[in-house]
């Protein structure tokens, strides 16, 4: 439960808590201004004197108040924050009254001057503690007010951006949906010429790049992808590298029958795959063998990406890190928090980069 949740009067979570602030300055000065002359209009003391004594118990309660909605910083559950400041007030009021004849008066023993100071501490006391809570109360609740208006207007203004990214996005899948049928006929006429060439390995190459541009380029209508979809991304790529280096470069890929229909963020195997190709694999004079691992355990999904190229240690300190951090950032948006990316190194030598993630369908996000 949020503040504002248990707290119809809480203040703005987010807001600075300054016990100085305009609005309070201007609070004090009309209260103190209206009882000033109330006061001095009902007794015979002159208006300056009053303007002392209740400008300094209008400043006591007003900074009652402030050091109450500062202090303490997490107050027990059981006290809200708008009932300890109107305490706050309350009881301060009397002994700012008592202190305010004291300041005028020039002696703490006010009751001896006569009882028209012992009646006007008392006369002084009673309206802050009557009033005083009161105000405190009105100005909770327009602070309450003001912000429920701006976190109205900051959710239009949301919302307002997020249809506009969405517009965005549906621009560029359209102009990206021309673009990918150009690309794919250029490669099939040179696939068709290559083939007049009587050369196979090329054949074969083209024939993998042309997979994996058709699965990793968007799609006008596709919907939420899945392991199954990532899987043809990767075994593409990874015989696109294999063809690259074929003395240097082996894999194997093994994805759980069950994790195939699961939700898999866009290129999140891809990631792990090429970051172990580019930092471990590619570097290494021998190269290595880079094995996808993907099984569902619990209503969870293991990715597991292992490489016996160089290590965490010989790579460029920025260089793994980088992706894998990106990578950890989409997955967290992408699974609102539940979702983890490590990156280790075994005894043995081999690097591992991981990530578990929930179970959760391909249509689903």
């Amino acid at each position: 439960m949020t503040p504002t949740d248990a707290d119809p009067v809480a203040p703005h979570p987010t807001a600075k808590h300054e016990l100085l602030t305009w609005p309070r300055v201007k609070l004090w000065a009309v209260l103190t201004a209206l009882w000033a002359v109330v006061r001095a209009l009902s007794s015979e003391t002159s208006l300056p004197t009053w303007l002392v004594r209740c400008g300094f118990a209008v400043g006591m309660g007003v900074l009652a108040y402030g050091l109450a909605d500062k202090w303490p910083r997490r107050p027990p559950p059981w006290l809200p924050r708008w009932i300890l400041q109107l305490l706050a007030v309350l009881l301060v009021m009397p002994v700012a009254s008592y202190l305010a004849y004291v300041i005028t008066t020039g002696t703490f023993d006010v009751a001896s001057l006569g009882p028209g100071y012992r009646n006007g501490v008392f006369i002084m006391a009673f309206m802050g503690i009557f009033f005083g809570p009161w105000i405190a109360l009105g100005a909770l609740l327009r602070r309450s007010e003001a912000f429920a208006r701006e976190q109205a207007l900051g959710f239009r203004l949301k919302s307002s951006e997020l249809e506009r990214q969405a517009l965005d996005a549906r621009l560029r899948l359209l102009q990206a949906q021309v673009e990918p049928h150009f690309l794919f006929n250029t490669l099939a006429n040179i696939r068709s010429m290559v083939r007049q060439s009587g050369s196979d390995d090329a054949t074969r190459m083209l024939d993998h790049l042309i997979a994996y541009l058709r699965a990793a380029l968007p799609r006008l209508e596709a919907g939420p992808t899945t392991f199954e979809h990532e899987r043809g991304i990767v075994c593409a790529y990874l015989e696109l590298m294999r063809m690259r280096m074929p003395d240097r470069l082996r894999y194997d890929v093994h994805i759980d029958a069950a994790a195939l229909p699961l939700h898999c963020p866009p290129m999140t195997l891809m990631t792990f795959v090429e970051n172990s190709i580019r930092h471990g694999i590619d570097p290494s004079e021998n190269g290595g063998t880079v094995n996808l691992r993907v099984t569902v355990q619990d209503q969870r999904v293991k990715v597991q990406v292992t490489d016996t190229g160089v290590g965490p240690q010989a790579r460029r300190p920025d260089a793994a890190s980088v992706g894998l951090i990106n990578l950890r950032e989409r997955l967290t948006l992408a699974f609102d928090g539940d979702a983890q990316v490590s990156l280790r190194r075994t005894p043995d030598g081999n690097t591992v980069a991981e990530a578990d993630l929930p179970a959760r369908p391909g249509g689903q996000l």
